[in-house]
């Protein structure tokens, strides 16, 4: 996958809540329309961030899966459906 990332978030060897903790801090930190790439390693992780962007208005841009490593690619929306994620 080709998407230019602004800021990228190793979440390898993390457990639930963890990656979405760091996400979200991360996700917090860009300006819109930025692009984190976050790597998990937690087979969870997947049905994680899509539920959690969906929850948050944030666009999940990209997913991938490279070996054991979870990969997306998450853009920073301009408008929050929920303040606390």
């Amino acid at each position: 996958m080709s998407v230019a990332a602004d800021q990228v978030l190793d979440c390898s060897g993390m457990a639930c809540p963890m990656p979405i903790l760091k996400t979200k801090k991360a996700v917090d930190g860009l300006d819109v329309g930025q692009v984190l790439k976050m790597i998990a390693t937690d087979p969870g992780s997947s049905s994680d961030m899509d539920a959690w962007t969906k929850k948050t208005g944030h666009e999940l841009v990209g997913s991938e899966q490279d070996g054991d490593k979870y990969i997306f690619f998450i853009k920073k929306a301009k408008y929050h459906l929920n303040k606390t994620g």
